[in-house]
């Protein structure tokens, strides 16, 4: 499975609109963004401030004067294709600057692949503009390198990533977060607000809140309050629901302070959905995660969340065949999944990764038992996708248009999936008066394993 998603990397995503038309002697930056949608802003912030001094920006390779590789070194697979796209960069331009998570190991980087130019680690922006420097001076004509009020984005124009803080407090023995990215450091609420007004000013219709850990925002700011907006994950969703776009919560712990957003949600103010990491649900797996292991008592806040707005969308991720995890702790998961219910659920099966604690915990599962635990759950999984989705047919629910094809055939999004990781609704008739980005009425007469297909209501 590639852990670096071919639809967030600007270089191969059909839907990326970056490219640049260079002047005669204008400097060239390419770019490739590995990675979780944390890397794609930090791609968007690196790309902004070179656009500012006068590079033009290319998506891939071609006639590029440097390339830009943002990695990804949360697994090691995930390294590996690091490193790939890496060597594939030097192959087809041969002047290559690296940064993001994996730049945490320079010499690791340097030891595959020693004719890189620099590496820089995760969110250095200045160290990165420094690199471009001195591999490509720039050279900007102020009268015609001006920077759009927008910045550059590497979404489509209609939704856009809104990252509210960097790091991570948490310790969990499988993640090397923490020490790639550091400890929390949230962003003054004031900004992310200010940022969040440009982005709808300029057709953004859906904002996309991510972090490491979106529900402890501005613990270590100590909730500050500055120009009239809290640091606190609750004000600032009312603060963004206030403007008029959708918004979406990703990566959000289940602390008991999150049952103060479903009003939110069952309010209309911020859309019904929550993207939180279960990551298992045994007790005994979760104290050998370095997780809190109160699988139970979540199960309580699930219901309480349903209670006060039963349309809620629920997702999540897990891991199958963490170090220990016998079949009984594992049969103990997939019934808490018939519980729970979840919405749109994701599985990964465990793998060491270098300086991750877990890896030095005994009675690691074999490869064969972590396959037949990951099929058997997604098998479950999919069939209570199957279940939700199809209980939806017969109704009217409102959707985005992310891409309408040549065949006139419209991809679209429910206020339940967020793009790139969930499902879609297909329209595949009358879809000739509509544009990308328009929000719809859209009924459903069909659902699949994870998809679902309607016609616009009128």
């Amino acid at each position: 499975m590639s852990q670096n998603p071919p639809n967030l990397r600007p270089d191969i995503a059909p839907r990326a609109q970056i490219r640049d038309e260079a002047r005669p002697g204008q400097p060239t930056i390419g770019m490739v963004s590995l990675g979780c949608p944390k890397a794609l802003v930090d791609s968007e912030r690196i790309l902004t401030r070179l656009r500012a001094e006068g590079y033009a920006i290319s998506p891939d390779y071609s006639g590029a004067d440097a390339v830009i590789v943002n990695t990804c070194g949360f697994l090691d697979s995930a390294k590996a294709e690091s490193l790939e796209a890496i060597g594939e960069a030097l192959n087809e331009n041969g002047r290559v600057i690296v940064t993001g998570c994996l730049g945490a190991e320079p010499e690791y980087i340097t030891g595959h692949h020693p004719k890189v130019l620099a590496v820089t680690g995760p969110h250095q922006y200045e160290q990165v503009l420094d690199a471009v420097h001195g591999a490509v001076p720039p050279s900007p004509d102020p009268f015609i390198d001006l920077l759009p009020a927008s910045g550059v984005s590497l979404t489509p124009r209609h939704y856009s990533y809104l990252k509210i803080s960097e790091g991570c407090n948490h310790k969990c023995k499988f993640c090397i977060i923490p020490d790639m990215r550091g400890r929390l450091v949230s962003r003054p609420a004031h900004a992310i607000v200010r940022e969040a007004e440009k982005l709808v000013e300029n057709g953004v219709k859906e904002l996309l809140v991510i972090s490491q850990d979106t529900s402890a925002y501005g613990v270590d700011i100590k909730h500050a309050e500055d120009r009239g907006h809290r640091a606190h994950i609750t004000d600032l969703a009312r603060d963004l629901g206030s403007l008029g776009a959708w918004v979406r919560l990703h990566y959000v712990y289940p602390y008991p302070h999150v049952r103060n957003l479903i009003p939110l949600m069952a309010d209309g103010l911020i859309l019904p959905y929550l993207d939180i990491p279960f990551q298992h649900a045994h007790p005994d797996t979760l104290k050998r995660m370095a997780r809190p292991a109160a699988a139970t008592k979540t199960l309580d806040e699930i219901n309480a969340w349903r209670d006060v707005c039963p349309d809620i969308t629920l997702r999540s991720t897990f891991i199958v065949g963490y170090p220990g995890e016998t079949e009984a702790e594992f049969q103990t998961l997939l019934d808490w999944l018939d519980e729970a219910q979840l919405d749109r659920v994701g599985c990964f099966q465990y793998e060491n990764v270098d300086g991750a604690r877990s890896n030095e915990l005994p009675d690691h599962v074999p490869d064969e038992i972590k396959q037949d635990r990951w099929e058997r759950f997604m098998e479950k999984a999919q069939a209570i996708s199957e279940a939700k989705l199809a209980a939806k047919v017969g109704k009217t629910l409102e959707a985005i248009v992310d891409d309408i094809d040549e065949d006139g055939i419209a991809s679209c999004r429910t206020w339940a999936d967020a793009p790139e990781i969930d499902g879609n609704l297909f329209i595949d008739e009358g879809t000739g008066d509509l544009s990308v980005g328009d929000i719809v009425k859209v009924e459903i007469d069909e659902a699949g394993d994870y998809d679902l297909w309607g016609k616009l209501s009128v």
